[in-house]
């Protein structure tokens, strides 16, 4: 079955609205060698008066380009990924898709606001495990596709810019991610609850692909499709599955280990992704499309900051059951090419256990145990209990925890105590275990709050910070966005971040808790 596009615009050749300075390296489109089963040409629609926001130098140095360094410059990256050079916005494709969302099937779904331009190189010098042979290139928020429904292909610089910051901030804390390279304002208007103004968002992954691609072939009847694609993800991100007796079941597992691991870190840092449907899972399991995300404030495992979720379903608690739902869903998908349903059932149910383990591991870092015994499960859930009666700071309570000596004459530091103020026996009474536990430690308090400093962050990117950036921008004043963004590089850094990033809101502060609109 071949797509067909509706009366959308498609490529011709025609010249640049504007000339730049910057020499862009070519992009190549291996999506498209697919075919048109898979992706539709579709032109990218410039913004107006396009004005760069921020950008990111680590994300620009994973594909070689120097981040803008003045006026003019800044002026080409808009004009550039704004959606005006050729070079840049030449062989935009749409990608289709289809997808469970808040666990019923959505049907065709697809890239409705955001185009693929193509791949660059991947130019870390640094030798790594995890090879990636080139960055998939996307705009978010350039215009109508044929899989755009009832959208307008637009996207409000509000929501690009809480995507932008978050990507960036959750690579630092080496939580794995999709990238943003830059943002670009506009004057357009767009509507959502109230009129705001368009924006661009330039992302970077090794792909794109998610559960929902593999999920619109298989559902639809396309096993030649289907198989395809699978063979073409497992040959560029995971070759060693191409020489298992069934690929497609290997390439299952691998999704599986590595989804359990990616939630595990979520859980770890408090992050509450918000809308976690089918079509917002990547076939990597890296972290896919920021909407209505969150970090937790005052833990509350039943917290969403969707609007949208009136029942729960994306918690901060019921995301690793949700990842094991959407592995059975991808799993589902990838039954014609495995030869017993109970083998991919067997491989999705692999999910839980390696979440405990893996999340087991994440819980003894953050507590300075060098690795989780029996029994600290025990200890770990007696914490989160504590936590959760006494509605403690995620974010601020692991940090502090370093301050805590292993003796137990000594005094619980102050500002630790404050987070146990409501309810301080519980508190008290799971110190009294935990120090127990660190006698049995190597080491001294010293090493020990070392290595716990290096994994609990000062700062993430909460709302109310979040929210200030956004406030100004929508001004025209950047600045806050840009100061944000150097402070949220170095999240483990205390003595170099201002005091205020530090700081959680205030009590009367309402949670996080935003729509899907963008």
């Amino acid at each position: 079955m071949t797509l067909v596009s509706p009366d959308f615009q498609t490529h011709s050749a025609r010249p640049d609205p504007a000339q730049t300075a910057q020499r862009w390296p070519p992009l190549t489109q291996s999506y498209a060698a697919l075919g048109s089963d898979f992706s539709l040409p579709v032109a990218v629609t410039p913004l107006p008066d396009p004005v760069l926001v921020a950008s990111s130098a680590e994300a620009a140095a994973l594909v070689g380009l120097e981040p803008p360094r003045n006026a003019g410059e800044e002026h080409d990256w808009a004009l550039a990924f704004g959606g005006h050079i050729e070079a840049i916005r030449g062989n935009s494709r749409a990608t289709v898709y289809a997808g469970h969302q808040f666990g019923n099937w959505a049907g065709q779904l697809g890239d409705g606001r955001a185009l693929l331009l193509g791949d660059w190189s991947d130019c870390r010098s640094e030798q790594r495990s995890d090879s990636i042979p080139s960055w998939e290139v996307q705009f978010k928020g350039s215009g109508l596709t044929p899989f755009s429904r009832m959208g307008d292909g637009w996207a409000v610089l509000r929501s690009s810019i809480r995507e932008f910051l978050c990507s960036e901030a959750m690579a630092a804390l080496g939580v794995p991610t999709t990238r943003a390279l830059c943002l670009v304002g506009s004057s357009r208007p767009v509507r959502r609850e109230r009129m705001e103004t368009a924006a661009m968002l330039t992302r970077l992954s090794p792909s794109f692909v998610r559960f929902g691609h593999f999920e619109h072939f298989s559902y639809s009847g396309q096993t030649a499709q289907l198989r395809q694609l699978t063979d073409w993800i497992i040959a560029r991100h995971c070759p060693q599955c191409a020489a298992a007796p069934q690929p497609a079941l290997a390439l299952l597992q691998w999704v599986v280990a590595r989804t359990a691991a990616l939630i595990a870190h979520w859980q770890s840092v408090g992050f509450v992704h918000g809308v976690m449907n089918t079509d917002n899972m990547s076939i990597l399991g890296w972290t896919i499309d920021y909407g209505p995300f969150a970090f937790l404030d005052a833990y509350n495992p039943l917290h969403t900051p969707n609007t949208t979720d009136r029942g729960g379903r994306y918690a901060y608690g019921r995301q690793p059951a949700v990842a094991h739902w959407n592995l059975l869903a991808l799993g589902q998908a990838l039954l014609p090419l495995i030869d017993k349903p109970e083998h991919a059932l067997e491989a999705v149910d692999a999910f839980r256990p390696q979440y405990v383990r893996a999340m087991q591991q994440q819980l003894a870092a953050k507590l300075g145990l060098e690795q989780p015994q029996p029994g600290d499960g025990d200890l770990f859930q007696e914490l989160l209990d504590a936590m959760e009666s006494n509605r403690s700071d995620w974010t601020r309570t692991f940090r502090l925890l370093s301050q805590l000596a292993a003796n137990p004459q000594t005094e619980i530091p102050a500002g630790l105590a404050t987070q146990f103020r409501h309810n301080p026996s519980r508190f008290t009474d799971w110190v009294a275990h935990y120090r127990a536990r660190l006698r049995t430690e190597p080491r001294d308090d010293s090493a020990r709050a070392k290595a716990m400093d290096a994994v609990n962050p000062a700062m993430v990117l909460r709302h109310h910070l979040a929210q200030a950036a956004i406030a100004r921008a929508e001004e025209g004043d950047f600045a806050e966005v840009r100061q944000l963004l150097a402070a949220l590089r170095h999240p483990f850094d205390a003595q170099t971040l201002p005091a205020h990033y530090t700081e959680p809101p205030a009590d009367d502060a309402p949670p996080a808790c935003l729509s899907c609109s963008s």
